[in-house]
């Protein structure tokens, strides 16, 4: 073939030719499988994005159904439903196998163009739909997502409302807003706090998203919006929907914040916070995030809907200022947001996820709830029995719950950054023990060892609504078995294995002990019971006050046993027991009830405790005075109700069938209406228990014995029926927070038990109706703007209405109101106060958050540039420290961490002292023990001075004083302050806290002034006042005087010894110990008409008193000693208690310029050795308190210009009391929490003046006061004096230099006269004969002048 070829090839036309032949061939060729692979790739070659154009409704139909067909393993395009004018609402799915459900895929989804008019959040999703696909298989990270997370892409939920914009409208076009029907998508959905509702057959878009969201319970999502550049979080609106500026707060505050942060930090322009809107210049978002409702209010939108009814968190966000952009933006809008949709996407798989299955066949359980303690939101778990908890990082207590099963909880949950934890669940179902079977609901799922056969659209069966045969019976709450009355043993048990069978729920705890020492119990019931969660109220029932009063204390036992048993399959309990923390006491009265008889009608016996007081009349009282020592079950439960912010109470007895609301007394001591400023509310309260137990509500409870009486609707007021002094219900109103009604349960007080159930049946719905009352009225929290913490013993007081309540621990509160509107004022010590309205409906509580601002230093004040605070890394530990101390249960779990071993005795003064120098040796670090004199009989007076430097001064650090035994008959506080010294020095080191409050503090403790006194006296003599006095027979808080012409005789030896001690300086305050009574005192003991700073005397010793278990209850309980009645919180003036001259703590208010309080630890005087372990345990909070309250106030530095400090500066509190600045400059002063006026003054210097805040839980911040010269003369200033002086010396001089030149020109012109005379003496003779007539000086002059004389001469002459 090459040979024949060759000719043909040579011939140069033939070559031409067939060059030409081959040509057209191949290009037809070409051409033709041009025209083939255009055909076959016109899909693909559609997918080529290119960011320039917007598609309509038809062209995204297109796109996507392209897409689609092209990526078909990872991408399923559906419809959800249809607009109003019937166009598709189409969903693009996107995962591996995306036409199968697969377990373990958490489902997420973004939904774009709400409204129709903000449109880039349409095309972006477009965009993204195409990234997604069009990388997977190629990034890693894209497939992992794609892989691990089922997504959801829906672009446009408002297709009709798009078609209507137009491109270049950026502030939008509200007919394209809107659907068809003209309602705003983001404004139709069910609302939380809005009642008004839309017709479905207008909003098909909003319907369609409803089933959506119901169905595939999505974990996490987003909707996209136009209008400003922000990530906006719920809750979207509020209950009082004020336009804008209200902080509408999830349970899941942290979160949303969170993921919010997630979107804006990854956007260039959102994460800067402005985005600079045309239309709103001045609109900034710290960090680009929004709360919904602080924004602006928006009831009815899909965000609020997702999470309160969909499983789901959803966020929105605004993409760009410009509502509908031209086209060419809309890469640059793709290029802002592509990371910020990932990255958003990838926190699905944050917080807790697993599984929850059944124990015994392993099926898989769905709805099942599954709750996060602190967090009042919960989930339920899919299909597969699988669920997605988004969380932040931290640790929680989790619980997974379902009807038919008992709670698992699991805690202390680890949740990390960035990956889930893995928890599953194995729930146990209930045991029927009276069938002796296993229930197994029917919600369970079959085996997950078969997942494939369940089908991938199971969960849009929806029955029929015509098909009630199917559905399953009403759920019945299982109700108590067994109706019997339970003695003391009985009871015991039953609460011990009640809480023994639900740990999870129940705390069982004594508050006390009876007069016979029986327990005084109390059942916790909650989801968290053995700690107050912050924002869940706290409700208490009280049974049995009254001995002989029985059917109280059944019915709680009952209601114990009740929600119990329902919990976690009955939705009321569930609800209540996860809201609310329930407190019930069956019996305040176990001697009572022991010795009462069942039958008795209206008897009395077993009616009073075992000291024959009644218990309902032995409370303080505000309008008479009780006589009856208070007895212990009353000053347990006293405690108790001190010890936890209670909200709503019911205190539970028998002999009628009525609700009984305060007062229960007036002051005329007569039956008559004794209303309370909360009188509606109690009405309400007494009302909503009432209606619903029928026979009560009639009014007419007990016609066979007390036919004549009447109660409408079954309530009465308390002292309208008849007058009770001392009432517990009053006592709770008027001292805490608690509102608290008595309910008389039944006409007969103990009656048989086969009645018992008669009994429950009647009042089961009211008992539980009640517990929810206290979920209605406003509650919230108030805090401080700057830091966000909760701020304790904020007042809350409601225009109108006289009672205010005050803010738990960590801030937050609870004020029951009727429905209405009220003004609602927030005020705290050094605090702005706030005020805001708030309505109040029915069956609901309003939240209304309080955030206040720090009163400020006054800005007006005389102070320099140079007063400025100061606070280094040391003093910020040292800040931290003294608030978590101050807060909550921080000194408590302080004092319950820090148990030593002890074996308490009392110690004469050989072993006091041998004691002393053991802490000596033992700790030489930090103690140093010194000697301060010799008492009368030469024992020797210890100081113990325990510190991180002992012996050294430390002016910058504040220095407490602590002393006991200056009667020597009242030991106690001796071997109090012996126990104190020990317990701090074996924890200095091991407690961190110990440790630094040492490090920070120079404690000095002298365990006993009188030793010789104490050798005399005796124990076990609570009144005996052997020994009271030192060894010369004197009481030596008689004897502290400080001038000496109030002294009559020479000052006792242990006298001078202290008052050298006081007079030592530098102390910021003392604490004495004493006996006899069960009271904190201030100064003076002397009578005074008025105190000087009285205020943070009376605070100081309230402190101690309030951190003491029995002292802050008022009540002194001596009948030993005559000692009786109330104290308002355990705290009085000295002077009030016994008035008398030369006390130790006048002295050292006086002479020291510390303040002092006397603290008295019991009514017995010298007690007996086993005591001393409780009495110990009742003073080691309150004497720590004392060494974290001397950390507070106002401290700080005065120094002069150059920095030298200055010593001996006069440091002025609010005009009076005065302290002095020591060595290196300092001064310390404790103040009550408030506003306080300080004034510096130093000889030289110009004064100063400066407003400080005191806080209650803040330590002080340390100050620096800077002198400048005092330029003041005469009370003028400086430089007048100065100008004034010089001008005055000026005058001087010049008017001499005037003087001199007047005398000057007068002697010129004598001495021409005198010329003149000698040169015509003769005819002057005569006229100088008469003139010097009239004056002998003249006569002289004349008669010796002489012409030898000088010109100066003759001048003096003349001047003569």
């Amino acid at each position: 073939m090459i040979h024949v070829s060759e000719p043909l090839l040579a011939t140069p036309k033939l070559r031409v030719s067939l060059f030409a032949v081959l040509l057209f061939l191949l290009v037809s060729l070409g051409d033709a499988r041009q025209h083939r692979t255009r055909r076959v790739s016109s899909p693909m070659e559609e997918t080529v994005e290119t960011y320039d154009k917007y598609y309509n409704y038809v062209d995204l139909t297109r796109r996507l159904q392209s897409l689609a067909q092209e990526y078909p393993h990872i991408a399923n395009l559906s419809s959800i439903g249809q607009s109003v004018e019937g166009r598709e609402l189409w969903v693009m799915r996107i995962t591996k196998e995306p036409n199968t459900d697969t377990p373990g895929k958490p489902r997420f989804k973004y939904v774009g163009n709400m409204h129709g008019d903000e449109t880039v959040s349409r095309q972006v999703l477009v965009y993204l739909v195409n990234y997604l696909l069009a990388k997977y298989g190629e990034e890693p990270r894209i497939t992992e997502l794609v892989n691990t997370t089922d997504i959801y892409i829906l672009p446009s939920m408002n297709p009709d409302g798009f078609e209507k914009s137009e491109e270049g409208e950026c502030n939008g076009n509200t007919a394209a807003r809107n659907n068809a029907k003209d309602n705003d998508l983001n404004r139709s959905f069910p609302d939380q706090y809005d009642d008004t509702t839309v017709d479905p057959d207008d909003i098909p878009e909003v319907m369609a998203l409803i089933k959506w969201i119901q169905e595939k319970k999505f974990v996490l999502s987003a909707n996209l919006h136009g209008g400003t550049v922000v990530a906006s979080y719920p809750f979207d609106d509020s209950p009082s929907h004020p336009v804008r500026g209200y902080y509408s707060q999830a349970a899941d505050d942290r979160l949303f914040r969170y993921l919010s942060l997630e979107y804006s930090q990854h956007h260039p322009l959102m994460k800067t916070g402005q985005p600079n809107c045309a239309n709103a210049l001045e609109e900034t978002f710290k960090d680009g995030i929004t709360n919904g409702a602080e924004w602006y209010d928006v009831p009815g939108g899909m965000q609020d809907y997702n999470y309160l009814h969909g499983n789901c968190m959803e966020i929105t966000i605004e993409l760009s200022c410009c509502k509908h952009p031209p086209a060419v933006e809309l890469h640059k809008e793709w290029d802002l947001n592509r990371e910020s949709l990932l990255a958003y996407i990838e926190k699905v798989h944050i917080g807790v996820r697993g599984y929850v299955k059944e124990a015994i066949s392993g099926a898989a359980l769905t709805n099942v709830s599954i709750l996060v303690a602190g967090i009042r939101h919960n989930l339920t778990t899919g299909q597969y029995g699988d669920y997605y908890r988004l969380l932040v990082p931290g640790t929680y207590n989790i619980t997974a719950m379902a009807q038919g099963y008992t709670p698992m909880m699991v805690h202390n949950v680890q949740v990390i950054e960035g990956k889930p934890t893995e928890l599953n669940f194995t729930l146990t179902p209930v045991v029927s023990k009276t069938l002796g079977s296993i229930t197994v609901p029917t919600t369970s799922m079959p085996s997950t060892s078969h997942p494939a056969t369940i089908p991938s659209d199971s969960t849009r069966v929806v029955p029929s609504e015509g098909n009630k045969s199917s559905a399953p019976p009403e759920h019945q709450p299982t109700q108590p078995q067994q109706f019997r009355h339970h003695n003391y043993a009985d009871m015991e048990l039953f609460l011990r294995k009640y809480s023994s069978e639900f740990p999870s729920i129940t705390h069982l705890s004594s508050i006390g002990r009876s007069v016979e020492d029986r327990e005084l119990y109390v059942m916790v019931i909650s989801d968290n019971p053995t700690v107050h969660e912050h924002g869940e109220p706290e409700f208490k029932y009280v049974g049995n006050m009254h001995g002989n009063e029985v059917v109280g204390r059944e019915l709680l036992l009952n209601l114990i046993e009740y929600l119990c048993r329902n919990y976690g399959t009955d939705t009321e309990v569930t609800t209540l027991v996860n809201n609310t923390r329930i407190h019930i006491m069956p019996s305040m009265n176990p001697d009572g009830y022991e010795a009462a008889l069942e039958g008795d009608v209206k008897g009395y016996k077993g009616r009073a405790n075992a000291n024959s007081i009644d218990l309902n009349r032995n409370f303080p009282d505000q309008f008479t005075t009780i006589k009856d020592a208070r007895q212990p079950e009353t000053i347990a439960v006293m405690t108790w109700l001190k010890s936890n912010p209670f909200v709503l109470s019911a205190n539970l007895h028998g002999g009628s069938l009525v609700v009984n609301y305060p007062y229960d007394d007036d002051k005329d001591g007569i039956s008559q209406y004794s209303r309370s400023p909360d009188d509606k509310v109690f009405q309400q309260l007494s009302r909503a228990y009432s209606q619903e137990n029928p026979l009560m509500h009639n009014g007419h409870p007990c016609d066979d014995l007390y036919p004549g009486e009447y109660f409408e609707d079954g309530i009465t007021n308390g002292a309208d029926w008849y007058n009770v002094p001392g009432g517990m219900q009053d006592w709770n109103y008027l001292n805490t927070n608690c509102f608290e009604v008595t309910i008389e349960l039944g006409c007969v007080k103990y009656p048989m038990a086969e009645e018992l159930p008669k009994y429950w049946q009647q009042n089961r719905r009211a008992l539980l109706q009640f517990i929810h009352q206290v979920h209605t009225g406003i509650k919230g929290t108030v805090s401080d703007i700057q830091d966000g913490t909760g701020i304790p013993n904020a007042t809350i007081s409601v225009a109108g209405i006289d009672h205010t309540i005050t803010t738990a621990h960590t801030g937050d509160y609870w004020r029951l109101l009727v429905p209405g509107t009220y003004s609602v004022i927030a005020s705290a010590h050094g605090y702005t106060p706030v005020t805001t309205y708030a309505t109040v409906s029915k069956h609901s509580v309003e939240v209304v958050d309080f955030r206040l601002t720090r009163v400020q230093s006054d800005p007006n004040s005389q102070s320099p540039k140079g007063n400025q605070r100061i606070q280094n890394p040391s003093e910020k530990e040292l800040q931290s420290l003294i608030k978590d101390l101050s807060l909550g249960q921080g000194l408590e779990q302080l004092v319950k961490s820090t148990a030593t071993e002890n074996n308490f005795h009392y110690r004469h003064y050989k072993e006091l002292s041998a004691s002393l120098r053991g802490l000596t040796l033992n700790f030489p670090k930090i103690t140093s023990l010194k000697s301060l004199g010799q008492s009368v009989e030469f024992r020797t007076i210890w100081a113990l001075e325990i510190s991180n430097k002992p012996g050294q001064a430390e002016p910058s650090e504040p220095k407490v004083r602590f002393v006991a035994g200056i009667h020597g008959n009242a030991p106690v506080g001796t071997e109090l302050l012996l126990e104190f010294a020990t317990f701090l020095c074996i924890n200095y080191g091991k407690n961190p806290a110990i440790t630094r409050l040492i490090n920070e503090t120079r404690i000095v403790i002298v365990p006993s002034i009188n030793p010789d006194g104490r050798e005399q006296a005796t124990e076990k003599q609570c009144t005996s006042t052997q020994g009271l006095t030192n060894a010369h027979g004197k009481d030596l808080d008689t004897d502290f005087f400080g001038n000496a012409s109030q002294r009559v005789v020479e000052a006792q030896p242990e006298t001078s010894a202290m008052m050298d001690l006081i007079l030592d300086g530098g102390y910021t305050l003392s604490v004495a110990l004493d006996g006899g009574s069960l009271v904190a005192t201030y100064p003076y003991d002397k009578p005074v008409q008025s105190v000087e700073n009285e205020g943070t005397l009376k605070y100081l010793a309230s402190v101690y008193a309030n951190n003491h278990p029995k002292m802050h209850l008022g009540d002194t309980g001596c009948s030993n000693n005559g000692q009786m009645g109330n104290i308002p919180d355990g705290v009085m003036r000295a002077a009030e208690r016994q008035s008398h001259m030369g006390s130790m703590k006048d002295f050292s208010m006086d002479f020291g310029h510390c303040p002092e309080i006397t603290v008295y630890s019991g009514c017995c005087l010298f007690p007996p050795t086993e005591q001393l372990a409780t009495l110990w345990a009742e003073n080691k909070k309150s004497l720590l308190s004392m060494l974290v309250e001397v950390h507070k106030g106002v401290k700080g530095m005065v120094r002069d210009k150059s920095g030298k400090p200055i010593v001996g500066a006069i440091i002025v509190l609010n005009g009076g009391v005065r302290v002095f600045t020591v060595e290196g400059g300092y001064f310390h002063a404790l103040l009550f929490p408030g506003n306080h006026n300080i004034e510096a003054v130093a000889d030289g210097y110009q004064q100063q003046r400066q407003e400080v805040v005191v806080s209650s839980y803040e330590a002080a911040s340390a100050i620096i006061i800077e002198f400048d010269l005092d330029n003041s003369i005469f009370g003028l200033p400086r430089e007048f004096v100065v100008a004034s002086a010089a001008a005055s010396m000026t005058a001087l001089v010049v008017t001499a230099c005037i003087i001199w030149c007047v005398c000057a020109a007068k002697s010129n012109r004598q001495k021409d006269g005198f010329h003149r005379l000698r040169q015509h003496r003769d005819e002057y003779d005569d006229e100088i004969r008469l003139t010097s007539m009239g004056s002998k000086k003249s006569l002289l002059a004349n008669e010796f002048q002489d012409e030898s004389e000088s010109d100066e001469d003759t001048l003096y002459a003349n001047k003569i």
